[in-house]
C-alpha cells in the first residue's frame, strides 16, 4: 500500500441546530455521511455545544474510508475480475440452477443479462431496470461479479462435449461432511466488494436478473477486513486468528499465470475455457471453541507457524524460507511433521499451487450453542486435480489442522476468461 500523507484537520461548519448536507459536492467540502463513516478510522469529535464538526488525522500508511468507494474494478479484460484483486470487506457467494425446461437459449440471454449488470454496477452506474437505489451514494467501491459454469450446466443445456474434463466432480475426502444441498449447482456467481450495501445490491440485482431461467441454490455471505483498517497492508487473518494466505502466489511470478489460468493454446480444454479459471469452492465450519482451549503455542504447531507474524516456527519472518528439517535441542522438529503449513507447501506437493481467495463467515449460533463460524475458502488453479485435489489428498492423510475444522459445502467451477468489449461472459460457449 502506497505512503499517503496526513490530511490537515479542517472542520466544516454549519450554522446551529442544522446538519450539513448530504448532498454537498466533495469539491466544496466532505459531506455528513462521509464524516460519519470516516468516525471508526479517524477519530471523528463531535461538538457538544455548537455546529462544528472536526476530525483528527488518519494513521500514517492507512487508506482513508472516504476513498474506498472510489475504486473500480474493470469488467472486460483478460481474465474475469474478482480473481487477482484484493481481499474484499464483503461478499456473496451464491449458485443458481436453471430452470426445468430452460435451454441454452435462455442461458445465453441469462449471461447476457448479467453481464450488462456487472458491467454497470462495477461502474457505480444503477441497474439497467428497476435499480433499487441501494448503492445510490457509493461509488463502485472495488465491485467485482465472476460468473461460472457447474458440471450439470452442460447436460442441462445440451453443451456435454464442451464441458471440460477438469470440471469432473472432486472425489470424496475423509474429512468431508457435506450438504448436497449446499453444494454444487449449474451456475455459480461471485460477489465481492468493500461496502456491505454495494455488495448486497450487486447481490440482489443479480437475483432479480435471474428471473424465471434460473433459481438459487445456495448463497453463503462472508466478510474480510476493511481495507485501511490496519496501518499497513498486511496479510488477511482468518477467524482462528492466524495470518492466512503468506504462501499465496504472486502475479509477479514467472509462473503465476500458469498455474492459476487455462492457456489460451496448448491446453486439452475446450477452447472456450481459454484464459479462464478453475474455482473451488469450500464451506469450512472452524470448530472455535475446540480451538480456542488450545494455548497459543499449541496452535501455532498445528499450523506450523506463528500467530503473531507468520513466520514459520524455524524462524525469520513472515516469508522467510520454512525450514523442514530444523530441530529443537532435543532432537524433535520445530515444524512439527503434521503441521498445515507443512504439509500444505507446494514443494510438498509437487509444486502444486492455488490462489487462495477467501471470505470468513458467521452464520449465528447453531442449536448446540457453538458458533457457526468459519471460512468460505475459494481457490483458483489452472487446473483443480493439480491444485485443489492434490493438496487436499495430502491434508486429508494426517493434517492437524484437520481436528479443528468441518467441511460441510463444496463445488467445482469453471469460470470462462473474461469478456472482451462488446461480449458478454461464456459467449463463447453458448453461441460457439
Amino acid at each position: 500500500m502506497p505512503d499517503q500523507s496526513i490530511p490537515e484537520a479542517r472542520t466544516v461548519e454549519a450554522p446551529p441546530g442544522e446538519a450539513v448536507s448530504e448532498n454537498a459536492s466533495p469539491r466544496e467540502g466532505i459531506s455528513r455521511r462521509r464524516l460519519l463513516g470516516t468516525a471508526g478510522a479517524t477519530g471523528l469529535v463531535l461538538g457538544a455545544a455548537g455546529g462544528a464538526v472536526g476530525y483528527a488525522s488518519a494513521p500514517a500508511g492507512a487508506t482513508p474510508l472516504t476513498s474506498l468507494g472510489e475504486v473500480m474494478a474493470m469488467f472486460h479484460g483478460k481474465h474475469q475480475p474478482g480473481i487477482t484483486e484484493g481481499l474484499q470487506a464483503r461478499g456473496h457467494l451464491v449458485a443458481f440452477d436453471l430452470a426445468a425446461g430452460a435451454s441454452r437459449k435462455e442461458a445465453a440471454a441469462l449471461l447476457r443479462r448479467w453481464s450488462t449488470t456487472a458491467q454497470r454496477l462495477m461502474a457505480g452506474e444503477a441497474a439497467a431496470q428497476d435499480d433499487t437505489d441501494v448503492a445510490r451514494d457509493a461509488g463502485p467501491s472495488s465491485l467485482t461479479i465472476t460468473f461460472g459454469f457447474g458440471n450439470s450446466f452442460f447436460s442441462r443445456t445440451g453443451l456435454e462435449k464442451q464441458r471440460p474434463v477438469s470440471l469432473d466432480p472432486l472425489p470424496d475426502f475423509s474429512s468431508d461432511h457435506l450438504d448436497k444441498a449446499r453444494s454444487n449447482g449449474d451456475l455459480w456467481v461471485q460477489i465481492g466488494a468493500d461496502d456491505a450495501l454495494v455488495a448486497f445490491h450487486a447481490l440482489r440485482t443479480i437475483q432479480k436478473d435471474a428471473g424465471s431461467a434460473a433459481k438459487v441454490r445456495w448463497q453463503m455471505n462472508g466478510f474480510n477486513r476493511t481495507p485501511g483498517a490496519t496501518a499497513h497492508k498486511m496479510t488477511a487473518r482468518n477467524l482462528m486468528g492466524q495470518l492466512d494466505g503468506t504462501r499465496n502466489p504472486k502475479p509477479a511470478e514467472s509462473d503465476f499465470d500458469k498455474r492459476i489460468f487455462v492457456p489460451a493454446t496448448g491446453s486439452t480444454d475446450p477452447a472456450w475455457m481459454a484464459n479462464g479459471s478453475y474455482a473451488v469452492v469450500r464451506r469450512i465450519r472452524m470448530l472455535l471453541d475446540d480451538w480456542e482451549k488450545l494455548s497459543t503455542g499449541a496452535q501455532e504447531n498445528v499450523i506450523g507457524r506463528r500467530k503473531s507474524n507468520g513466520a514459520a516456527l524455524s524462524g525469520g519472518g513472515e516469508t522467510t524460507a520454512m525450514d523442514l528439517e530444523k530441530t529443537d535441542a532435543k532432537g524433535a522438529l520445530v515444524v512439527p511433521i503434521n503441521a498445515h503449513a507443512r504439509i500444505a507447501r507446494p514443494d510438498q506437493n509437487g509444486g502444486a499451487a492455488m490462489l487462495r481467495r477467501p471470505f470468513s463467515y458467521h452464520d449465528g449460533i447453531a442449536a448446540d450453542g457453538t458458533p457457526d463460524a468459519g471460512l468460505l475458502f475459494v481457490c483458483w488453479q489452472a487446473d483443480p486435480l493439480r491444485g485443489f485435489v492434490t493438496v487436499q489428498r495430502k491434508l486429508d492423510r494426517g493434517d492437524a489442522l484437520s481436528t479443528y475444522i468441518r467441511h460441510e459445502a463444496s463445488g467445482l467451477f469453471a469460470v470462462p476468461g473474461g469478456a472482451a468489449e462488446g461480449e458478454y461472459v461464456g459467449q463463447r460457449l453458448l453461441e460457439g
